[in-house]
């Protein structure tokens, strides 16, 4: 027997643990905002789409900006916004080294033109043409010496587009008005700062001219692959600044904004998209999956079913003769110093079967001078003091008076027989944790 209590372990997960996962946290956080600052600051600067999103919000319009990650069903989208920041498409971008090519770079991340055809022949899709160099964003000032090469910009128009061979057309003058009819008869004025033109065979005017429109419907090129789409015609605003963050705040840009987005839908939502990949969903043409859950679910059907009830039937009654024989794990067992608790209940309980009541007597005030030199001194000199003589010393010094009795004691139960009687044993253990009692509590 013994009454050295053992320590518990605590309820709920390690704080190493909590600790490990929080730095993955925090770095997988870090991660995910230093691949995304670029796009981040590119939407929020003049150049981004960030403030149409909340003017079309802002005027009962279902929009939201989308960077990918997750599948999209089609069919809930009307209207699919498709900034371009790339005026070479299908080509790496090279990163800047130097601060004069960070101000004059033309391309702020890479786009595919199959991703921007894929999603154009899915989805009625407005492509905003790029316009300004990286300069503009960084410093939010306009200059024509940070418009972006044109030829670089006619190549991309011509690479989503078909028919007809693309020319970019500038303005002579700061400002140019452009004239606009809404879907309720009020003529209202676009006003572009250096506005970027174009003129195409193929193109149909919606803003501008034949000769120099800012906004056009264009046939999209021929594909052969089914996937793809069956839609036609793509929109194509050549000048951002009808609806960047800039633009939206010159003349009746923001109104013939919610007009010409509005008037290209019907119930569903504008998705102003971001992403490099198409993330586009067709629900109508899932592809045929060669197994189903109903493949599954014959294996717990007849004759199976009787074999799983059989099982489950098995389990529990092996759990419940185990739960009767053994009994639930005991958390004091499983801690860490329950070995030596358990070592010698096993062995008082050896002792106590086969009739050693004097050699068990002795045990245990060993045991029970160990577990009072460790409440007296710490786990530091029990070991030292949890000798019978060592204890017996300390007793001299410091309880005098109780020192004799102990050790009277002590005698007494060192000279009992292996075979005793237990009522003697029991006599002499009260008298010694009398003995104990009083040394320990000092009274």
């Amino acid at each position: 027997m013994s009454t050295t209590s053992s320590e518990t372990r605590p309820n709920g997960p390690r704080i190493e643990f909590l600790m490990i996962a929080a730095v993955l946290v925090v770095i997988v956080a870090g991660l995910w905002y230093v691949m995304s600052q670029r796009q981040q600051s590119l939407r929020s600067s003049p150049a981004g789409l960030d403030g149409l999103q909340i003017w079309l919000t802002s005027n009962d319009i279902t929009s939201y900006n989308f960077a990918g990650g997750w599948p999209i069903d089609q069919t809930t989208v009307d209207l699919l916004v498709l900034p371009v920041y790339d005026t070479s498409l299908d080509a790496a971008r090279t990163p800047p080294s130097t601060k004069e090519e960070l101000l004059l770079q033309q391309d702020e991340y890479d786009l595919s033109s199959d991703v921007i055809l894929t999603k154009a022949r899915r989805v009625p899709t407005l492509v905003v043409l790029p316009k300004w160099k990286s300069g503009m964003r960084l410093t939010g000032l306009a200059h024509p010496v940070l418009l972006n090469d044109p030829k670089r910009i006619e190549r991309t128009l011509d690479e989503i587009t078909g028919g007809g061979t693309p020319e970019l057309v500038y303005a002579r003058t700061p400002f140019t008005e452009f004239s606009y009819q809404s879907g309720d008869g009020t003529r209202l004025r676009a006003n572009i700062y250096a506005a970027q033109m174009f003129r195409s065979d193929g193109c149909t005017p919606l803003i501008g001219s034949s000769d120099a429109m800012i906004l056009g419907e264009c046939p999209l090129p021929r594909s052969t692959d089914p996937d793809d789409g069956e839609r036609e015609r793509v929109l194509v605003l050549s000048d951002p600044d009808l609806l960047n963050n800039h633009g939206l705040r010159l003349g009746d840009n923001a109104r013939i904004a919610i007009d010409v987005l509005s008037s290209n839908i019907d119930e569903g939502n504008i998705v102003i998209d971001y992403s490099r990949a198409s993330w586009l969903r067709d629900p109508f043409q899932e592809p045929e999956r060669e197994r189903t859950w109903a493949d599954l679910s014959r294996f717990f059907g007849p004759p199976f079913l009787i074999l799983w009830l059989g099982a489950g039937l098995l389990l529990a009654l092996f759990l419940w003769r185990a739960s009767l024989r053994y009994g639930p794990i005991l958390r004091d067992r499983a801690s860490p110093g329950a070995g030596k608790a358990l070592a010698i209940e096993a062995r008082a309980r050896l002792l106590r079967l086969s009739g050693q009541d004097g050699a068990l007597v002795r045990e245990y005030v060993s045991a029970r001078i160990s577990a009072v030199a460790a409440t007296l001194f710490g786990p530091a000199h029990a070991g030292h003091y949890a000798k019978e003589d060592e204890f017996l010393r300390f007793a001299d010094r410091q309880h005098p008076g109780e020192a004799a009795r102990l050790r009277s004691v002590l005698a007494n139960i060192q000279q009992l027989p292996v075979r005793t009687h237990a009522t003697e044993a029991i006599h002499l253990i009260d008298e010694f944790e009398q003995v104990l009692e009083q040394i320990t509590h000092d009274t």
